[in-house]
């Protein structure tokens, strides 16, 4: 199975091209860049140095967050564009996971997306897998729960929130990361591909826009807030 892999969700820009297991070509970028610009020269210009056509390709794999608002609009619009003109299957792969250094390790890995206000989108993971949901958390929200872990890694987007990681749990091991697309696609090879139509991004909290909005119309407008145009 050929496969493409992409995340929009953060700063980073994460492009691989695999077959089956086999990594074929990665390339990541960590800079602050419009991905809805450099995300399909990135895939061509890969595609184009492997010898792939779009044809040769029988899935899209793709971060669907949470991250980003705009990255997530990005990568889930493109996923969804490929998967439907070239008639392959489409699955989607927390961009959590993504963050995981491919080595496993022991203990309780906690991989962070910065969400601004010392909050983040933070995922719980042992032996590669989750276990428990993806959630959108202050920052001492996590510290509470990784507390009751004999050994925790945080991983991701932790560099700021370090000196208050090791004030709240001094033996904590810090791992900075960026997306791994190899680690998207190794993951989303054996998933059930969804049905592109029905596929959307896991924003897992409303945008600003609309968090300003309840605050002054109220939880019951909200059916009247128009998210999409």
């Amino acid at each position: 199975m050929k496969l493409l892999a992409f995340d929009t969700s953060s700063i980073a820009l994460a492009v691989a091209l695999l077959e089956d297991e086999r990594l074929v070509a990665e390339t990541t970028v960590n800079s602050k860049k419009n991905h809805s610009i450099s995300l399909m020269p990135t895939i061509d210009f890969l595609m184009a140095q492997v010898g792939w056509e779009p044809s040769d390709l029988d899935r899209i794999v793709v971060a669907q967050g949470p991250g980003s608002y705009t990255g997530l609009r990005v990568a889930v619009a493109t996923a969804k564009t490929l998967a439907y003109s070239l008639n392959v299957d489409l699955v989607g792969v927390s961009s959590l996971f993504a963050l995981l250094p491919l080595a496993v390790h022991t203990g309780l890995m906690i991989p962070l997306i910065d969400a601004r206000r010392n909050s983040v989108y933070a995922g719980f993971y042992e032996d590669g897998q989750a276990i428990r949901p993806d959630s959108y958390l202050t920052l001492e929200e996590v510290l509470t729960y990784a507390q009751s872990a004999n050994a925790v890694t945080f991983t991701g987007e932790v560099q700021n929130f370090k000196d208050q990681i090791l004030q709240a749990l001094p033996q904590a091991n810090i791992q900075p990361s960026l997306p791994s697309a190899y680690a998207l696609g190794k993951r989303g090879l054996q998933a059930e591909s969804v049905s592109v139509h029905a596929f959307v991004p896991q924003y897992l909290k409303r945008v600003e826009a609309e968090e300003n909005w309840l605050q002054t119309h109220g939880e019951e407008d909200s059916s009247h807030y128009i998210k999409r145009v």
